[in-house]
């Protein structure tokens, strides 16, 4: 699938009809970090989106009527400037749509819904290793000189 052989790419959020179609997206998200297959996270993360009342929010899109990539993302507060941004945590185009400009579409789109929405910025993470994705990053956002930690829950 190349950009010429088809339509354009469509972003739009994702729906009840999108189950199955999402969830061989998101598995193979997971598979490029090498995490098991665990239905249970996928049925969370689904009910999540589903749920209006969760923060977790997702987009797809679309390519000659199938799904070819997804995004999940929310909002969250940044006290030191008192100002909201959107945190993009996943981002995944099948690998046969990659340079149609899914991606990129994915990141337009939340860029238009962080200015709808008052949002200062969307930020996100990826591998240092990640260098297809990355290559798309530095061509539409800023790389941040700041290091990431995870701290584990007390015991």
């Amino acid at each position: 699938m190349s950009a010429q052989a088809g339509g354009s790419v469509v972003v739009r959020p994702v729906i009840e009809g999108d189950r199955e179609a999402w969830g061989a997206l998101f598995r193979g998200y997971r598979d490029f970090y090498e995490k098991t297959h665990d239905p249970a996270v996928v049925d969370t993360v689904w009910g999540w989106l589903m749920d209006p009342a969760h923060g977790t929010r997702g987009l797809v899109a679309e390519l000659d009527g199938r799904l070819v990539g997804m995004g999940h993302f929310r909002s969250f507060a940044r006290p030191i400037i008192g100002e909201q941004g959107l945190y993009l945590d996943d981002l995944f185009t099948v690998p046969e749509a990659r340079g149609t400009g899914a991606g990129s579409a994915i990141l337009a789109r939340l860029a238009e819904i962080a200015r709808d929405e008052g949002a200062s910025v969307v930020r996100w993470i990826t591998h240092e290793s990640n260098t297809t994705a990355r290559s798309l990053y530095d061509r539409v956002a800023r790389q941040t000189p700041w290091v990431t930690y995870d701290l584990a829950p007390a015991e």
